[in-house]
């Protein structure tokens, strides 16, 4: 079955099980009848960096990672949720039989080593089974979460082309100044597309590093043999980097026409105080100045198909508040050709190092609730799979409860 027919055999069910179309839903949630209009993103991200959500550790058999992995799924279905984003290359390396790059450690505990099966193959076959997009999570110039290439197995690319690697942070990274780097990660990435059918392409919030205090990115090189037109080495870097998302989108529909391109990066692209245009805000870092990502281009150029700005607090937060950053990417985005939709910090709910706020079971319903009235927000994506399934003080129970009652197609 398509996905579009299980989404239509859904929605009969629904009008059998006498849902009226046009009607209000509990908690206040919009008609059944614009839903099926608009679409609604409903999202969860599945990590595998150093194994956060699965496979639960590495060395599992097979049939153990197989199993767990579908149950990951089955919670989306349960959750109501209609898209899981499943992060494939998370440290250079690949969930899946790439010519270019080595099986994942997060996999077997070896880089390098074959686990057996095809974890993207398997997870595409059994989200469209089960009526779920799946979108194939990138991450670009990771390479390691330490600084030591000798770690790396023999054939990995990085230690073939030592000069494209810049340690910082405690972490190896590939250096985007330079146009082979960003060539071959492309390549890399893109090799999973033309192979399944995936829904998307997404990338998060981690182009060049975030800041480290005391450190420097040595791209001293890159930028003496590159950046000769550019006025700084801040224009450079984010020339850089839109190139990669440009140069991705255009590649993405050439393979596969009709797969999306979304990214979503750190909440806050500058605040007022640096940039007029900027929103109320006074966060540590802006992605425009620190990552080189100048997001609200992208949106406003109708670069990416979709972004999810990850708005990580609570609503009145003082240096960074959700209910005025969701008003300000609205603005972003409307007559632009990108959709909006909104990450949600999950992960955050019940966590007792959090505000208080955080303790609240229905602070990230209360975030749906405000975003039901911006027309530009146009669903949401939690971070992250763990926190979906074990829902520790019943914030995604809340949630579904408050807004998620009935099915929802997600946009296109």
């Amino acid at each position: 079955m398509s996905r579009r027919a299980f989404w239509a055999t859904a929605a009969a069910t629904l009008v059998a099980a006498g849902g009226v179309a046009g009607t209000a839903i509990a908690g206040g949630e919009p008609s059944p009848r614009r839903r099926a209009a608009e679409g609604e993103m409903r999202g969860m991200w599945l990590a595998t960096v150093v194994n956060r959500d699965w496979p639960s550790a590495p060395g599992l058999s097979a049939a153990k990672q197989r199993a767990e992995l579908l149950a990951h799924l089955d919670t989306a279905v349960a959750r109501r949720l209609n898209a899981v984003i499943f992060q494939v290359r998370p440290t250079a390396d690949a969930l899946w039989p790439s010519p270019h790059e080595p099986w994942s450690q997060y996999l077997t505990g070896t880089q390098g080593k074959n686990p057996g099966w095809d974890p993207l193959g398997t997870a595409v076959e059994e989200a469209h089974a089960r009526g779920l997009e799946l979108h194939a999570w990138f991450n670009p110039y990771r390479i390691a979460l330490h600084t030591d290439p000798s770690r790396l197995v023999a054939s990995h690319p990085a230690r073939k082309n030592p000069d494209w690697v810049v340690p910082y942070g405690g972490k190896l990274h590939y250096n985007p100044g330079i146009p082979a780097v960003r060539a071959f990660v492309r390549e890399a990435m893109l090799d999973a597309v033309r192979k399944y059918p995936v829904d998307a392409v997404h990338f998060d919030d981690y182009f060049y590093p975030y800041p480290v205090a005391g450190q420097v990115f040595n791209d001293d090189a890159a930028y003496d043999g590159h950046g000769g037109s550019f006025p700084n080495r801040a224009a450079w870097r984010r020339d850089n980097i839109d190139k990669l998302v440009r140069e991705t989108a255009a590649e993405i529909k050439v393979i596969r026409p009709g797969t999306q391109f979304g990214i979503s990066p750190f909440g806050v692209w500058r605040n007022a105080a640096t940039d007029v245009r900027g929103s109320d805000t006074r966060a540590g870092v802006q992605t425009y100045d620190d990552l080189y990502a100048d997001t609200r281009k992208w949106v406003q150029e109708n670069w990416i198909d979709y972004l999810v700005p990850q708005l990580y607090w609570n609503i009145g937060f003082a240096a960074a508040d959700y209910a005025k950053l969701l008003p300000w990417w609205a603005e972003t985005a409307r007559g632009s050709g990108t959709r909006l939709y909104i990450g949600e910090a999950l992960y955050k709910a019940g966590d007792p190092a959090q505000p208080a706020a955080w303790q609240d079971p229905a602070e990230l319903s209360a975030h749906l609730t405000l975003a039901r009235d911006v027309p530009e927000a146009r669903g949401h994506v939690f971070f992250s799979a763990k926190e979906v399934g074990l829902d520790g003080i019943g914030a995604m129970a809340r949630v579904v409860a408050d807004h998620y009652q009935r099915p929802a197609e997600p946009p296109r």
